[in-house]
């Protein structure tokens, strides 16, 4: 039977796959390959976190293989010598895989998919992602969108999910290909088990998406539009991770959430995919993002001098703002952050202390399993002020009233800094208030003085 390479990247799944049903409808047999090149990645190689996620992902995906009688191939890079030289040896007809979307990843599949095409092999890449790909919704005068409430009106104007297709109930067997390595021999996992906190929290994989869907439906969809912004609570998805590394498409997400529920907390959810579709059309058209503002206006701010020591304290959550510090702790140890909380670090650590947003961005891609280039650029742009459909600059969360609306009893704090748990909830938001507990750290900056710092600053460049 004629073979074809199936290129697995971010889409570790076998559900809803379109490279691999495209090889299935043409009747050729599936050789599955993954090829590790983070150095082909520009300047965001996958971070710590996320190689922790990948090295458990393909474990998955290799074990959900070999159930159907096949398995991962897995190699080294460089990616168009690698498959050039496994065409050769495997005789394949074609190549397939499923897009990615970041600058120079797309920079890099082009190159492979013409190389490929001039050698004469059928290659073809598909979207298993997105709802809509970047390029889909447009202005009228065929402008890339710059605000996201009328990008999501246009993309629901468009709205037909595409076709699920179950994963297939048999593949035929592979022996071993020549230079191929293993897992583990990738070196994606701590040598160190730094991670070992993670995985109470987290299942990487196939299954594990499918069953933290279930999860969101029977434990927190019913009141997710008033929880979701409440970290004592489990009121989100925590999807995040699954749909970066494609473990679930996000359109059966969508028919998951149909069977189970309709009305306000399915759609104020399914606007929350439209905010992750709205980060990629914005990489894709304005590739420059992840690296500067969107906002050229602000290319000339005077963001404060970097002080390691406060981004060291920042990092390490020992700023003596509770809810900053809680949030910081969170991501530490599991790997993952709240979305309200990730705003109110970032809010602080922008406008509070006046650190450059880079500073927060390259931070959250290092320790975040679910670190998406276009999620990252997008969160910390609008925050910081300087990207597109930003907050208004002048908008300051102010850390205390935060955790005073979204997590009322201090339970979270508590939970992430154990030294405030002893106190009544009103001192675990500002313990300043009184005696600081033993262990603790007093404020590192003022809260109300650095506000007004970061206004003032603003008002000095005509904002």
């Amino acid at each position: 039977m004629p073979t074809a390479l199936i290129w697995f990247r971010n889409d570790l799944r076998l559900a809803d796959n379109p490279a691999l049903q495209a090889a299935l409808r043409l009747g050729l047999e599936p050789v599955p390959i993954y090829i590790h090149a983070p150095d082909e990645e520009g300047d965001w190689m996958p971070g710590a976190a996320s190689d922790a996620w990948r090295h458990r992902s393909l474990h998955a995906l290799d074990a959900d293989l070999r159930a159907l009688g096949s398995s991962l191939q897995v190699f080294r890079g460089p990616t168009l010598a690698t498959l050039q030289r496994l065409v050769a040896q495997t005789q394949a007809e074609a190549v397939f895989w499923n897009r990615r979307y970041e600058p120079a990843i797309e920079a890099r599949d082009a190159t492979i998919k013409s190389a490929l095409r001039t050698a004469g092999l059928r290659t073809e890449s598909h979207n298993s992602a997105l709802l809509f790909e970047p390029w889909q919704v447009e202005t009228r005068n065929g402008d890339p969108y710059r605000v996201f409430t009328p990008f999501w009106r246009t993309a629901l104007d468009q709205w037909r999910l595409p076709v699920s297709s179950d994963p297939p109930t048999r593949l035929p067997s592979l022996s071993s290909l020549h230079e191929a390595t293993t897992i583990d021999a990738l070196g994606l996992a701590p040598a160190r088990g730094w991670d070992a906190g993670f995985w109470s929290a987290w299942v990487p994989g196939e299954r594990g998406a499918q069953a933290a869907v279930h999860a969101f439906i029977a434990q927190a969809l019913e009141s997710y539009h008033e929880d979701r912004d409440r970290p004592d609570r489990v009121g989100t998805s925590r999807l995040s991770p699954h749909l970066h590394f494609g473990e679930i498409a996000p359109w059966r997400i969508v028919r998951m959430l149909d069977t189970a529920v309709a009305g306000t907390d399915r759609e104020v959810y399914i606007r929350e995919l439209g905010w992750r579709e709205f980060a990629h059309h914005l990489l894709h058209h304005f590739p420059h993002t992840p690296d500067a503002n969107f906002n050229p206006r602000f290319d000339d701010f005077p963001w404060a001098k970097l002080s390691s020591r406060r981004l060291h304290a920042w990092q390490r959550g020992r700023t003596g703002i509770p809810i900053v510090d809680a949030g910081m702790r969170e991501l530490w140890h599991t790997g993952w952050m709240h979305n309200r909380v990730r705003m109110i670090v970032a809010s602080f650590l922008t406008k509070n202390l006046r650190l450059h947003w880079q500073h927060g961005a390259r931070w959250f891609w290092d320790t975040l399993v679910d670190a998406d280039l276009a999620n990252n650029s997008l969160g910390w742009q609008w925050v910081a002020g300087t990207g597109a459909d930003a907050a208004p600059y002048y908008r300051v969360f102010n850390p205390v009233l935060q955790a005073q609306k979204f997590d009322p009893q201090g339970d979270y704090i508590a939970r992430w800094v154990p030294e405030l748990e002893r106190l009544a909830p009103a001192q675990r938001h500002q313990p300043w208030i009184g005696e600081i507990p033993k262990g603790y750290v007093a404020p590192m900056v003022n809260l109300a003085q650095s506000r007004q710092a970061a206004l003032d600053a603003l008002k000095r460049h005509g904002r």
